[in-house]
């Protein structure tokens, strides 16, 4: 078998744990997508590292330490980059898959910095499997 330093969509999906279509239509739609560096049958064939950059940069949610005792509207949440929108804490909240605000004081909801850590880290990742 030859070791081949490129990775084409099954072969990034597999490695990655999501489906060829999210490889395709969502992935590499994206404006940070890298570059092809070949073509392998049917498929562009993309350098493993650059993808591996790509996944690193881009899918996988980043660590965020927040403060356990510190109030954190949505909006905050999202500009604090832990992986969240404002608008799908707003509608996870409204299906019931978001814990009440544990302040709601003038009309405005928020969260203690170690409700929102919980709440997170029940979430799954962009990914399954694996680390990250």
């Amino acid at each position: 078998m030859v070791d081949r330093p490129g990775m084409i969509a099954p072969e990034i999906a597999e490695t990655y744990g999501v489906s060829p279509h999210t490889v395709t239509k969502s992935w590499t739609q994206h404006e940070a997508w890298p570059a092809p560096a070949g073509k392998r049958g049917r498929y562009k064939e993309y350098a493993a590292a650059d993808v591996a950059a790509f996944v690193r940069d881009h899918v996988e949610r980043q660590a965020v330490t927040l403060e356990p005792a510190r109030l954190y509207t949505a909006q905050d949440l999202e500009s604090a980059g832990v992986g969240i929108r404002a608008g799908t804490i707003r509608a996870d909240l409204a299906r019931g898959r978001w814990p009440k605000p544990d302040d709601t004081a003038d009309g405005v909801n928020r969260w203690l910095g170690a409700t929102a850590t919980t709440a997170l880290a029940g979430r799954r990742g962009y990914r399954r499997g694996g680390t990250g």
